[in-house]
């Protein structure tokens, strides 16, 4: 990323939840409402684990009108009574476990589902989920916007951190991971790009309806929708890699140069990071008014307005350091946009810019930036402990982020361990989940001669600005 159903009496409906939970006919509990992340304490819930989602949607721009079923397939990993599923805004109609209605209810982002029995731990489930009506944006702890956001000709939905919750339900944290057939029905001209390979387009009556898969595992936030009059480019990389781009035509012009490079970079990128995690790479460029970020979405990152190439660098990264290793919680996005960051170094040194020594140098003396406030913002909080959710996104998570991979290579005092250490970290977490404790020990296994407690103290959890030692 880059950013800077009937009303029922609150009392009966809590007793007819607690006589659910303790009077199960198989002895199930209530899977947990929410998975209690540092920041976002209500995103996720306990009790299964999700290994598929199935959306088909129908989107109408000019009525702003959603019309949608997403069915769930997942594993119980306790004794289920009840489970909860995050859903923001939106009109649940229906909803079935494996085919057989449940009751539910609503809370705030909580849909609670009680299926008709209890689901055993171990057994693998469907639900699905009818729903309707205008998807919400969120207004973001940093004041930033997600969800689901309307745009002169269409709409975009962006995630990062809880947005996809805004028009599909799920268990919307980065710790489940899980694969997606995506499917989405628009009016004849418009075009719906979303994550993945495209299966099928087809137009009948009227309405064109899109088919994207990703087979790879996806985190929630991930996930992305792009509905519009967009250009689409299909190409393929030297290695045969699909490279499918959706560029609004307000941008075409401007964009061409420097989508062009995806698959320099990319190559790069996996001279640098290892094989590419995806079996398809790409992007969506949008007009500059239609989001204020760009954001890594899983094979396809988003843009408002056309990139820079360190941006495109950036982002590009993110595909091995945030979306193949997704954090485990979102007190780990530091390992996220520090890797993304470094990233970015690592292309100018290679390519005749700043090595990232001088740019570590310029960031510790506070010359990097063109104001005292910019360069000042880089100490304001440790990079693995942002004091709120509305920091996670900081200066300090990218900048002083990147500076701790930098010490890394320093202590470690050989380039060629430093790109090993690189390449086998995103190898060993690929498409899966990793946390700062699991960082740190990485490191120190593999180096285990070397001291890193300076490293870990002063600049990843320490306050303020470093010494130079």
């Amino acid at each position: 990323m880059s950013r800077f159903a009937p009303v029922v009496p609150a009392a009966l409906l809590a007793l007819a939840l607690t006589a659910c939970a303790s009077t199960g006919v198989e002895g199930g509990a209530p899977g947990g409402s929410g998975l209690r992340d540092p920041y976002f304490p209500k995103a996720g819930n306990g009790g299964y684990d999700v290994t598929h989602y199935d959306l088909a949607l129908s989107y109408t721009p000019g009525t702003r009108h959603l019309a949608a079923r997403t069915t769930i397939t997942a594993r119980a990993t306790q004794d289920l009574s009840a489970f909860n599923l995050d859903l923001r805004g939106l009109r649940v109609e229906k909803v079935t476990v494996d085919g057989t209605a449940a009751r539910w209810n609503r809370a705030g982002q909580e849909l609670t589902v009680r299926p008709r029995d209890d689901l055993t731990e171990g057994r693998t489930f469907r639900v699905a989920v009818g729903y309707s009506g205008a998807p919400v944006t969120i207004t973001d702890p940093d004041s930033s916007q997600e969800g689901w956001l309307p745009t002169e000709d269409g709409a975009l939905a962006l995630g990062e951190p809880v947005g996809s919750m805004a028009w599909y339900p799920g268990n919307h944290h980065p710790s489940d991971k899980a694969t997606y057939d995506i499917e989405v029905t628009v009016p004849k001209g418009l075009r719906a790009v979303s994550n993945g390979e495209l299966r099928s387009e087809r137009t009948t009556e009227g309405r064109t309806t899109t088919h994207w898969r990703t087979d790879r595992p996806m985190a929630s936030y991930l996930t992305t929708l792009a509905v519009g009059r967009y250009d689409i480019g299909r190409t393929t990389t030297p290695d045969g890699l699909p490279v499918y781009t959706a560029v609004d035509p307000a941008e075409a012009a401007a964009s061409r140069e420097v989508l062009a490079r995806i698959p320099e970079v990319l190559a790069w990128a996996e001279d640098r990071f290892g094989p590419y995690p995806f079996a398809s790479t790409g992007a969506i460029v949008a007009r500059p008014g239609d989001a204020a970020y760009a954001l890594e979405t899983q094979t396809r990152p988003f843009f408002p307005g056309t990139p820079d190439v360190p941006l495109l660098v950036h982002e590009i990264a993110h595909q091995w350091y945030g979306n193949s290793v997704s954090p485990e919680s979102w007190q780990d996005m530091w390992l996220n946009e520090a890797f993304a960051t470094y990233a970015e170094w690592l292309w100018a040194e290679d390519h005749g810019g700043d090595t990232a020594q001088h740019t570590f140098d310029e960031l510790h003396a506070g010359t990097r930036y063109s104001t005292p406030e910019e360069n000042a913002a880089v100490w304001l909080f440790p990079p693995a402990n942002p004091p709120g959710a509305e920091h996670i996104s900081g200066r300090p998570v990218y900048d002083r982020g990147a500076m701790v991979l930098h010490r890394i290579r320093q202590t470690l005092a050989d380039d060629t361990a430093f790109d090993a250490l690189l390449r086998d970290w995103a190898t060993a977490h690929r498409h899966g989940n990793a946390s700062t404790e699991d960082f740190t020990r990485y490191v120190e296994q593999r180096a285990p001669e070397k001291n890193f407690d300076g490293v870990w103290e002063e600049w990843l959890y320490g306050e303020g600005k470093p010494a130079l030692r």
